[in-house]
Parts: structure tokens; sequence; C-alpha cells
């Protein structure tokens, strides 16, 4: 498993859904289909995904050496 970090690239709105994904080694779609269908039952997913927008760290990009 690789490290819960939002992603650049594949990214739709904040990236927690790939970040989520790609940690726990499914597609994003498929996430983001899990959190879809989620919200249609009662509790704070929107408010969890809010959270991890902005707690979650932005991976790291490749840095060239100058």
């Amino acid at each position: 498993m690789s490290a819960l970090v939002r992603p650049r690239d594949g990214r739709m709105i904040g990236g927690v859904c790939a970040g989520l994904a790609r940690r726990f080694g499914i597609s994003a779609t498929t996430m983001r289909v899990i959190f879809v269908a989620s919200c249609l039952l009662p509790g704070p997913q929107f408010l969890i995904y809010l959270a991890l927008w902005l707690l979650l760290p932005n991976e790291k990009s490749a840095s060239t050496a100058w």
C-alpha cells in the first residue's frame, strides 16, 4: 500500500477519492461511485471529504536537479 496523499494526476475535484483508491489498490472510478452511493445514506460523508481535502498532503512533484 502506498502513502495516503492526494495525487497530482487523476484528480476530479480535490483528489481525495483518487488518493484513497490508490491507497487501497482499487480504481478511482470505483472509489468515486462508493462515495456518491454513500452520500445517499445519512451521515457526515461530505464533511469527512472536506476534512480529508484539507488535511491530506499533496503528492510531492518530481523535482528536477539543477
